[in-house]
Order: C-alpha cells, then sequence, then structure tokens
C-alpha cells in the first residue's frame, strides 16, 4: 500500500471511530483488505494507529473500543463463508490463558482465508486445559497461541503444550512472547508479522 494510501486509510478509520462508529469502521477494513490485502492493511493501518492511541480519557476509551471492535468485526467478516466446512487436520487460533487482546489473531485469520485456508479460532483467554482438550479433539495441524504482554506470554506452558501434542507444529503469536523457547525443529516457533505468521502456518499445515 502507499504511504499517501495508508495515511488516508488511518485518517478515516480514526474519524470513525471518534464518531463511536463500529459499523463504519468494520465496512472500511472490508473496503481497504478487498483492495490492498490484509497483511498491508493489518501492518501499514490498524496497527498504527492502535499503537497511537493512548487511552488518557474515558473518551480515548471509548474511541479505542470503537476501533477495535470495528477492526475485529471487520476482519471476522471478511471472506468469511459460514457454510464451508473447516479441512480435517487443520489450524487451531486461540488466546493464551488470561489474554483478552487477540485483534492479531483475527487478523490472521482473515489473511488465512484469503489465501483460501480456513481455521478454527477459539478466541480469547482459552485456559491452557481448555487448549490441549480442544487440540486433542479436532486434532490440528499446527496450533497458534496468542500473547499480547507477558503476563500471558508464558513460554514453558506453551512447550508443554507442545510436548503434550506430538507431531503439531506450535507458533506462538505476539509481543508477549518474551522468554526463548528451546532449540530444535519441534519446539515452539515465534512469528512476529502477519505475512511470517500466515506463512508459516501455511507451510506447516501443508508438510504436516
Amino acid at each position: 500500500m502507499p504511504a499517501g494510501a495508508a495515511e488516508t486509510a488511518r485518517k478515516r478509520l480514526l474519524a470513525a471511530a471518534e464518531d463511536l462508529d463500529d459499523n463504519q469502521v468494520a465496512g472500511l477494513v472490508l473496503d481497504l483488505a478487498a483492495e490492498a490485502g490484509v497483511a498491508s492493511v493489518w501492518e501499514q493501518v490498524c496497527l498504527p494507529l492502535l499503537g497511537g492511541l493512548r487511552g488518557d480519557s474515558p473518551a480515548d476509551v471509548a474511541v479505542e473500543h470503537a476501533l477495535s471492535e470495528g477492526l475485529r468485526v471487520g476482519l471476522d467478516v471478511f471472506r468469511r463463508d459460514p457454510g464451508r466446512p473447516l479441512p480435517a487436520r487443520g489450524l487451531l487460533l486461540a488466546g493464551a490463558e488470561h489474554e483478552t487482546h487477540c485483534l492479531g489473531l483475527h487478523a490472521l485469520a482473515a489473511a488465512l482465508r484469503e489465501r483460501g485456508r480456513g481455521c478454527l479460532h477459539l478466541g480469547p483467554a482459552l485456559p491452557w486445559s481448555a487448549l490441549a482438550g480442544a487440540a486433542a479433539r479436532v486434532r490440528p495441524r499446527v496450533v497458534v497461541v496468542w500473547s499480547q504482554t507477558p503476563l500471558t506470554g508464558r513460554a514453558y506452558r506453551l512447550v508443554r503444550l507442545r510436548r503434550d501434542l506430538p507431531g503439531v507444529r506450535v507458533l506462538a503469536a505476539g509481543p508477549g512472547w518474551i522468554e526463548p523457547f528451546p532449540p530444535g525443529p519441534s519446539a515452539p516457533r515465534h512469528v512476529t508479522t502477519l505475512p511470517e505468521a500466515t506463512a508459516a502456518c501455511l507451510q506447516a499445515a501443508a508438510s504436516a
């Protein structure tokens, strides 16, 4: 996306959020994703906007919520086909236990659908026991766990999950994973950008 177009898009989204119009935010996200692609919109428009919101006042907090909700809805609606069955042995996405901020997973799910790949997205704050149980039930090829802060990015829990799910590729997404993972080809892998996460998911799903 050209720099000028990205700046214009940010201004339009911010104006809609300042009007507390989450529906307009969602509509703009849908149009932008269709024109420029999910990764460009997320990296060049959404992330800078989210990072620039300070939340210093109640009014600012309301704007941030309107923006976040509009982004979530727009990303979730993008190329979604509720009647299409999920592929067997596919991709499972979830937020780490106690992690309530998972917009990045919504962006990843949208980017995967853009590439013709559906996924099972179980949302934020999934307890580790529930995640392990869901993975044992649906037997995915890839599990992606999102953490926004170090409080929820517990590397040892992800290592334990990987050990309990032989043959499953485990990806750690989001900025909360600051502790190093043990080396080795089967260890959890930290992905830090949407294009990297999308490529890693598709590669692991295809090769598993």
